[in-house]
């Protein structure tokens, strides 16, 4: 992170172009946020012991829902075990040589063998809001772990292709019946060597919607074209290749079944793995 950046600087960034009008008299952790990025190359460091739990630590802080913590994480650090991860996930080769990957598991089999103890059928756990709850909390508790790790000057990047063989990565993991990785997150020193910019995000008009929900097909599609030759031009800095806009992606991401890169079936090797989803 670039501790010189002023905190309008990060907002520029953040947006790539008009800053909205925030205003924040301490900026403290905003600063950190606004200067996330994705890290995909990591130096060899091994981190510190004691790390590991208490970026755990961090994540267990984080919202749950009716205090059921319904979610769990596998931490990788064996190099044949990240590699096969790797392999399940599109061949993403950032995963083997960060030093720590972390699963987070949607994971409702904790609570059915609290119920099995007990005796009863916990039949809520059947249903498709509990394995909603289950994400939203391991997505809550890994963000926890990303700002967590972001301030003590570690890089991380979330890995959803996790999600392409879930049943694979299930056997991989030896995971419970009611447990089902939802993505990944690596976590490591950033090589100095390489460089990432902040990538920018939507216009706020895009998003932010005051009292209700409003928006008009021709301020809206004046916005994303704004936007998309944002993205374009931060894509080619990156070395991603020149006209790699949003709209484009947008398109090529979700054309058609196949787009999503085996997560079409998600229903049906959800289901395999222990959630009725009813």
């Amino acid at each position: 992170m670039d501790h010189s950046a002023t905190f309008e600087d990060l907002l520029h960034a953040r947006y790539g172009g008009a800053v909205p009008p925030a205003a924040v008299p301490e900026p403290g952790v905003f600063r950190n946020l606004l200067a996330h990025r994705s890290v995909r190359a990591f130096a060899p460091d091994p981190l510190p012991e004691g790390l590991l739990e208490a970026l755990v630590a961090a994540a267990q802080s984080a919202p749950t829902s009716s205090n059921m913590q319904s979610w769990s994480v596998v931490a990788v650090r064996e190099p044949g075990r990240k590699a096969r991860l790797a392999e399940l996930s599109a061949g993403q080769g950032f995963i083997r040589q960060a030093p720590l990957f972390l699963a987070f598991l949607a994971d409702t089999s904790r609570l059915a063998r609290l119920g099995q103890r007990e005796g009863i059928e916990l039949q809520g756990l059947h249903y498709l809001e509990s394995l909603l709850v289950a994400s939203i909390d391991a997505a809550l508790a890994a963000q926890n772990v990303v700002v967590a790790a972001e301030a003590l000057g570690y890089g991380t990047v979330y890995v959803g292709s996790l999600r392409n063989k879930p049943v694979e990565v299930a056997e991989v993991l030896k995971l419970s019946p009611g447990a089902v990785a939802m993505f990944g997150l690596c976590i490591g020193r950033p090589d100095p060597a390489v460089s990432t910019e902040i990538k920018p995000r939507l216009p706020q008009a895009l998003v932010l919607h005051k009292e209700q929900y409003q928006t008009t097909d021709s301020a809206e599609a004046a916005s994303v074209a704004e936007y998309d030759a944002t993205l374009a031009a931060f894509s080619e800095r990156q070395g991603m290749g020149a006209g790699n806009g949003w709209i484009r992606r947008m398109i090529n991401r979700l054309a058609t079944a196949a787009s999503l890169s085996g997560r079409d079936t998600m229903r049906e090797s959800v289901q395999r793995l222990g959630f009725p989803l009813r």
